[in-house]
């Protein structure tokens, strides 16, 4: 019986598994913590680059 509690502690074919789900809930948990602060900085961005290019766009039309 101890021979197969400890064969059973040494076996390692499930750590895999478990190492990707605590990395995947990692992220999970940065991104609920930072998801606020990166919307607002994504839309900034991406104001800048249309604005720009409406005035690109503008400019040369004229």
């Amino acid at each position: 019986m101890k021979g197969k509690i400890v064969e059973f502690l040494k076996d390692e074919s499930g750590q895999t598994s478990t190492e990707y789900i605590l990395l995947v809930a990692l992220v999970a948990m940065i991104v609920m913590k930072f998801g606020g602060t990166l919307k607002e900085r994504l839309l900034g961005m991406v104001g800048k680059v249309f604005d720009t290019a409406e005035g690109e766009l503008s400019g040369g039309l004229q």
